[in-house]
């Protein structure tokens, strides 16, 4: 077979194919009318770009630009706001030298690069007050222009925020005296050392490699007992043994996302919801996804609902005797689950006795920032850099993330690395975050083209075998989940599941982020929690009421669920027979890197 140019197929470069349904355009790998030449230099261009499509950005920003010097009416505002903030900060600045002085902005409550009180003394509080300042300027300016297109807002403002993040003065050495006050005690020994550091992370970054894990799966993390139990080319089912004398009749089936390994469900000992529920005499099941290579390229959506929730419920069923299994996906398996919940009920397959959903959208209009990367033009120039590949790489992933909290997670820890020599401190959870795992091409572009452009799930329109798929076909009680500061899942857009089914849905909202508000122990500082169980002919009562009526609970959400979950569990049974096993767990594919 001949090849193109990067050791690209020929025969990949013409080959034909169905369009998806609503009218797009299927991915270049089995599409006509995609030029190799397109494909090549749109991966070439994503390379210099982070693989943010340049066309998105100049669209986005010439819609702003060209409306903004077409409302002389936002212009003045903008005029005499930067006037009046001028004006604020040199009087705040000549009252700061007698060291009083109200300060004219105060940073918002998770902004913590000022909160040192050496920015508190002159003239360090003038140079943080003019930044914030500038901040909130530009927030109006970027903001609230008549006739821009709500994405392009959303762009627009975000991409300037970048650029404010990047030239903040705590990023300086000249303009951070927390960094002054460091070089000068150790006599400049912390800059020696994160210029040391740095050069180490871009040599990482050139090789490709990356250090070893703090935390390793089956040494710190992922070592609740049990076994590989049923394997295919896409999944690893783990079986958790037994440690109670009896167990709850119905398994469960827990189904995570494949953007991360599934021991997020297991880490330690302490904060596994694994072990919480087998101590708990449930017998758990977990879904382990292989991580995929180029070999991968044309793995579909429907190849992980059918090689992973299909094949999963039905090794469990002839493993167990059990007549129905409960089922829990996290994030974007919490999706796939939804997708195999409405096709089983429109087949009248009944082995499903609930559904719980962490974290998890099933209607894509509102999904939050992630959005800012996701429109026309911006999937088709990832397609070309994952056609080449055949994958969606982790470094891509964890960049997209990351830039969603650059604040936290970028240039703070650079100032903390770089600047002040100040090491990251080791834990599960951020030792897991490391532990990044790539997207096959064909599925991720599914993903995005149907679920996130088309939102063809919560429309009726998503096909599984040929034929579409409703969620008012759902007739199973759901458990829902969303996490209060979620910026991956926000937990309003997680709330459409209950005007989008026709049941029971028990919706809970606790506190924390996509991460840390789902893995929540009981003994958890500072935790909480709302819910209400909606009934399947109540009236729709939309988010922010739900959110003012919802009576609020102290500590873990945990308890909660694992009552719910019980009464939907059946009566205590012997636990089922022992398998040998295909191995111990993790199993092989976790371990893959």
């Amino acid at each position: 077979m001949g090849t193109a140019e990067h050791g690209i197929p020929a025969s990949e470069l013409r080959r034909e194919g169905s369009t998806w349904q609503g009218g797009r355009r299927a991915p270049p790998a089995w599409s006509d009318g995609y030029a190799a030449a397109d494909l090549v230099l749109n991966a070439w261009l994503g390379r210099l770009t982070g693989h943010v499509s340049p066309a998105a950005l100049a669209l986005a920003w010439q819609d702003w630009a060209s409306h903004l010097m077409l409302s002389p009416d936002k212009l003045a505002e903008l005029s005499l706001l930067a006037g009046a903030g001028t004006a604020q900060w040199l009087q705040y600045g000549a009252a700061a030298v007698g060291g009083c002085g109200k300060e004219p902005v105060a940073p918002l409550a998770q902004d913590k690069r000022f909160a040192d009180p050496a920015w508190q003394a002159w003239p360090w509080n003038m140079t943080s007050q003019g930044f914030l300042l500038a901040q909130q300027w530009w927030q109006r300016a970027t903001c609230g222009v008549p006739g821009v297109a709500p994405h392009h807002t959303d762009v627009v403002t975000f991409v300037a925020r970048q650029l404010l993040d990047a030239v903040a003065p705590s990023n300086f050495v000249i303009t951070n005296p927390v960094v002054q006050q460091a070089t000068i005690a150790s006599g400049g020994r912390n800059l020696v050392n994160g210029a040391l550091r740095a050069a180490q992370d871009v040599r990482k970054v050139l090789d490709g490699s990356r250090p070893p894990l703090a935390y390793a799966p089956g040494r710190d993390v992922a070592v609740t007992s049990g076994k590989v139990v049923m394997a295919n080319r896409l999944v690893e089912l783990l079986r958790y043994d037994p440690v109670t004398p009896t167990v709850h009749a119905a398994p469960i089936l827990f189904v995570p996302a494949w953007i991360m390994k599934y021991y997020i469900l297991d880490l330690s000992p302490h904060n596994s919801l694994v072990r919480y529920l087998v101590e708990r005499g449930h017998t758990v099941y977990m879904i382990s996804w292989k991580n995929p290579d180029g070999g991968d390229r044309d793995l579909s959506l429907e190849d992980y609902r059918r090689l992973g929730v299909m094949a999963s419920i039905d090794a469990i069923v002839a493993q167990t005797g059990a007549t129905q299994v409960n089922a829990c996906g996290y994030c974007l398996g919490g999706t796939l689950l939804a997708i195999a919940a409405a096709a089983m009920a429109r087949d009248r397959d009944t082995r499903l006795a609930s559904m719980t959903l962490l974290a998890a959208q099933v209607d894509f209009t509102e999904p939050g920032e992630l959005s800012l990367f996701i429109d026309d033009s911006e999937v088709r120039f990832l397609e070309a850099a994952m056609w080449q590949q055949g994958y969606l790489d982790t470094r891509q992933m964890a960049g997209a993330f990351q830039l969603l909290r650059s604040n936290d997670l970028i240039w703070s820890r650079r100032l903390r690395h770089y600047l002040l020599d100040l090491p990251d401190k080791d834990n599960d959870l951020a030792s897991w975050n490391a532990d990044a795992t790539r997207m096959p091409y064909r599925m991720h572009s599914e993903y995005l083209r149907k679920l996130f452009l088309d939102n063809s799930l919560a429309s009726m329109r998503y096909h599984v075998d040929g034929r579409p798929v409703s969620l008012t076909d759902i007739q199973l009680p759901v458990f829902a989940v969303g996490t209060r500061t979620d910026h991956v899942a926000p937990w309003r857009s997680v709330y459409k599941i209950v005007g989008l089914t026709d049941t029971e849905v028990s919706f809970l909202l606790t506190s924390g982020g996509h991460n840390a508000g789902v893995i929540s122990p009981p003994g958890t500082a500072h935790r909480s929690y709302q819910i209400v169980t909606h009934a399947h002919d109540a009236a729709y009562v939309d988010p922010d009421r739900w959110e003012q009526g919802a009576p609020a609970c102290e500590g873990s959400w945990w308890p909660a669920w694992e009552s719910w979950l019980t009464a939907h569990a059946g009566p205590w049974v012997e636990p089922p027979a022992p398998l040998a096993g295909l191995g111990p767990a993790p199993g092989s594919y976790v371990l893959a890197p």
